[in-house]
């Protein structure tokens, strides 16, 4: 199909080159076409694409397209499965016949991924449209490829499978993002380059700054403004109106990854300052638990925080570790109770603190109905979340408190408290945890400790 007979605009793609034509020259255009040509037009994505829709050239392993709301992720992650799937004909083989598809859920996948206004079936032409098996989860395509839909929460169906191309959505919001990202590295081993797609808005979000991270990846970047043409009318005014200038605005529709919450009580540089190789010998070893109010899967998580502390001299040489992150989602009491006295006998630990504020005292009875014999100490709130964390904070600050590896799930909690509050969605159980712990190690001995006194012979 003749792309360059209409004058160049300096952009990419055929379908700009149409709209920067007169009238005359675009209705000369499409008469040109024959009937197939026109009905196969719309299916073209290599002639409609944006920049940021179309895979960069070279050798890599993981493409990331990074976006505002609306700037065209959806449809350029489709589009590349299709991509991959597809022959020159209905029935021609392509370069990957086994596709991943994850979403945040299950069912965000399926209603998005597959069956949205830009997914799957509504990219694909006729003849090449795959038919879904709801049963199993799966796509299947009339050359033979098919597609098997999975659930960021529940990153173990991931094991096992194995695949040549995977399309990954939303990453940056995925619960359990980094679980379910090495999951998917374990099962994208089939063919000669087995390759990830990841669409994504950028959020502050460890696994997210991973995968950005590695010499492998390549990104493409596009703000909501770039996709105006396919958003409803007004919807691109009003948003901007709204949100131009703020935080929540570079992120959700300038498609900025930003590393900290404005006026965070931690930042990035402060806990990377703060990292340590090894956890030396702690003389006191805490775990601290921040319960759910429920036990469902829609519950908040239970944060569950070990964290240790070396005093040597007064308090202000003391110098506290955070050992271990061992927050469980979703779980029933009895599951969250398990999990604290598992991480408890695994350092340890000389004493388990849990906030009573929800549960009272049956967050003690179900610890108890575990191991009846665990050192326990209820706290109780009296101020708010902010008020408890900024005095941890200062810690921080002042370069007593180190963190071990592993904890980025907790780090972002952290960089998303700020003294108005938690920038982040849900609850802050991890934080919440780490503050009990480092309350019940560092700052309420300090109020109570004394000098050893001195003999004189």
């Amino acid at each position: 199909m003749e792309k360059s007979t209409l004058t160049p605009c300096g952009c990419r793609s055929g379908a700009d080159l149409i709209a920067s034509g007169t009238p005359t020259e675009q209705t000369e255009f499409l008469n040109k076409l024959t009937q197939a040509e026109l009905r196969a037009l719309p299916f073209l994505f290599d002639f409609w694409a944006l920049d940021h829709q179309v895979p960069p050239s070279g050798d890599w392993r993981t493409w990331v397209i990074l976006g505002g709301r609306g700037a065209g992720k959806t449809r350029a992650g489709a589009e590349w499965v299709r991509s991959q799937i597809e022959g020159s004909r209905p029935m021609d083989k392509g370069r990957a016949a086994r596709v991943a598809i994850v979403g945040e859920t299950y069912d965000q996948a399926r209603e998005v991924m597959i069956f949205g206004d830009s997914g799957i079936m509504a990219c694909s032409p006729p003849d090449r449209r795959p038919t879904w098996i709801a049963g199993r989860k799966m796509l299947q395509w009339p050359n033979g490829a098919i597609a098997q839909v999975f659930s960021a929460f529940d990153p173990e169906s991931l094991r096992g499978p194995q695949f040549d191309a995977v399309w990954a959505d939303e990453v940056a919001k995925w619960k359990k993002g980094q679980e379910t990202w090495d999951m998917i590295q374990f099962g994208l081993r089939l063919g000669d380059d087995p390759r990830a797609c990841v669409t994504t808005t950028p959020r502050n979000a460890s696994v997210l700054r991973g995968i950005l991270d590695r010499d492998s990846t390549v990104v493409t970047h596009a703000p909501t403004s770039a996709n105006r043409a396919n958003l409803a009318a007004g919807f691109l005014d009003e948003v901007q109106r709204r949100y131009a200038g703020t935080r929540l605005g570079r992120q959700e529709l300038d498609g900025v990854l930003l590393a900290d919450a404005e006026g965070a009580l931690w930042t990035s540089q402060m806990l990377e300052t703060s990292r340590v190789d090894r956890i030396p010998q702690c003389e006191r070893v805490v775990v601290a638990v921040d319960p759910p109010v429920t036990g469902h899967k829609g519950s908040d998580d239970c944060g569950i925080i070990v964290a240790g502390v070396v005093t040597d001299g007064p308090p202000q040489n003391w110098r506290a570790y955070v050992i271990e992150d061992a927050t469980v989602s979703a779980a029933s009491p009895s599951q969250w109770a398990q999990a604290a006295v598992d991480a408890l006998h695994r350092h340890g630990a000389d004493r388990m603190v849990a906030e009573v504020n929800q549960g009272g005292a049956l967050v003690e009875e179900v610890v108890r109905q575990i191991d009846p014999l665990v050192p326990y100490r209820p706290v109780r709130a009296s101020k708010g979340k902010v008020a408890r964390a900024e005095p941890v904070a200062a810690l921080y600050e002042q370069g007593r408190v180190h963190h071990g590896r592993a904890l980025g799930a907790l780090e972002d909690q952290m960089c998303l408290m700020t003294a108005n509050g938690f920038q982040g969605q849900g609850s802050p159980d991890r934080v919440d945890a780490l503050v009990w712990a480092l309350f019940d190690l560092m700052i309420a001995p300090a109020a109570t400790w004394q000098a050893p006194r001195v003999r004189h012979l």
